[in-house]
């Protein structure tokens, strides 16, 4: 990117707002609601399958961390990949990853409306996620210390909301409080079957949940051209992946899993409401609708940074009308045409929900979340790649080393391959798999024949 102070981001995110913005991106929907499926696949060592991921995207964070080190004025982690891997490889990470943020947001602020409807029934569902993308934008539009700063109160909530899970389940585990279904007790986690109570195959399917559950892990990678002291902040959020993953995750499910007995838990809602209902307390449902909604609202102001931020990296230095304005950034230092116009893709799938079967939606999504195993894997090849140049070249200042090079990189390789392979057991997920490929093919094939045309003009000139 050029160092042009005019067409440079703004460096407007502060130490508390990229901490805040790492314990956002792995703290969502995904564990407030979806944790009921994993429980019911795995049971208690479901414990497991959340450590094991979490390693792996600690060192996946590390790779990110170096190369974004490496380079303070690359806009995105695609840069890397396109600088490492090739333009066609970053051509197809770039639009695949803006794409899934697009369906992530699609996905989560047509949620908010459901949300809604536990205060206001009769509200038509549009209304609450459109007025939620709406309110985002216009502030996502004005600097980015108000996306940071929006983004660092979201995250309180859903920190708080986890908090108070872990603090009343070291209570009532302390007391032995009595539930609708026996007594809080670390006993629980292996009195109903044992550990590992669905067998090597339940925590194996496990891991599909489990690793989604860490989409979005990757977005620091898209603050670092924005972050004050990128040198000192990067590295202090990254390293407190592992604290973050065991106290919100490992802690949390522990702790809900002592309370209620797995084997209790439902799979179709989520298991925070259910044992805070079970020991008592009022309003409980209340209180997880606001955390869920808050959770929501989170993921769509992620999704309208990331996909702002992707769309103006694609566009910089496009000689085309459109890329010319998408790559640029307006008086605040913010890419304002790249975020209305991914907005505006947002604001439309969300209107054209309204009429698509659920079937398509949930397909669409779930291609979209396959894709994140590309992405991540993109990322750690690209870093394979640039210390293998690296050691060819007389500079050898690594800043913010990757531990155990290149071991590390191969097994998170290994982990990617694995849940790929985890994808083909099951019938919902083989066939987001083959639609993951179908989409990768279509952007290898857009890109080559816009290769060939640009080879055409050139000719022809």
């Amino acid at each position: 990117m050029s160092e042009n102070e005019d067409q440079n981001l703004s460096r407007g995110l502060k130490s508390r707002h990229v901490q805040l913005i790492a314990i956002g991106g792995t703290i969502g929907t995904g564990l407030f609601l979806g944790a009921g499926q994993s429980i019911h696949l795995a049971g208690p060592s479901i414990l497991l399958a959340y450590a094991i991921t979490g390693i792996v995207c600690f060192w996946l964070m590390r790779a990110l961390g170096e190369l974004l080190l490496s380079d303070l004025y690359s806009t995105s982690f695609v840069d890397f990949v396109t600088k490492y891997l090739g333009k066609q490889v970053g051509f197809v990470t770039g639009w695949t990853y803006w794409v899934c943020w697009v369906t992530i947001a699609m996905a989560e602020i047509t949620a908010a409306g459901l949300y809604m409807h536990f205060w206001f029934p009769n509200l038509p569902q549009w209304i609450p996620g459109f007025v939620i993308l709406l309110v985002l934008l216009v502030m996502n539009l004005i600097t980015v210390e108000l996306f940071g700063e929006t983004e660092f109160w979201f995250s309180i909530i859903k920190i708080a909301a986890i908090l108070m899970l872990i603090i009343t389940g070291i209570v009532l585990v302390f007391i032995h409080y009595k539930t609708s279904v026996g007594h809080a007790s670390l006993s629980n986690l292996v009195a109903f079957g044992g550990f590992f109570p669905k067998g090597i195959k339940g925590f194996i399917l496990s891991f599909q949940m489990v690793v989604f559950a860490f989409v979005g892990v990757e977005m620091v990678g898209m603050t670092a051209a924005e972050t004050q002291d990128p040198r000192k902040v990067i590295p202090e959020a990254i390293n407190d992946i592992p604290m973050r993953i065991g106290l919100f995750y490992v802690g949390a499910l522990f702790f809900l899993m002592a309370i209620f007995p797995w084997k209790y838990i439902s799979p179709t809602s989520s298991p925070f409401v259910q044992v805070f209902q079970n020991i008592g307390i009022k309003g409980t449902a209340a209180i997880i609708n606001f955390v869920v909604l808050t959770a929501a609202a989170s993921a769509c102001n992620s999704a309208l940074f990331t996909t702002g931020r992707m769309l103006f990296s694609l566009s910089y230095g496009s000689k085309s009308k459109v890329g010319k304005k998408l790559g640029r950034l307006s008086h605040t230092q913010v890419p304002a045409n790249a975020i209305l116009v991914s907005a505006l893709v947002i604001a439309l799938a969300v209107i054209l929900n309204i009429f698509v079967p659920g079937k398509v939606f949930t397909f669409i999504s779930s291609v979209a979340t396959t894709c994140f195993l590309f992405i991540w894997g993109a990322i750690v090849l690209a870093h394979l790649k640039y210390r293998k140049q690296l050691k060819n070249t007389t500079h050898t200042d690594v800043k913010f080393k990757m531990p155990w090079y290149p071991y590390s990189d191969y097994i998170v390789l290994i982990f990617l391959t694995f849940v790929g392979f985890v994808l083909i057991l099951k019938v919902d997920t083989l066939i987001a798999l083959i639609g993951s490929l179908l989409w990768f093919a279509v952007l290898n094939c857009i890109y080559i024949m816009r290769k060939k045309k640009k080879h055409t003009i050139k000719r022809d000139q």
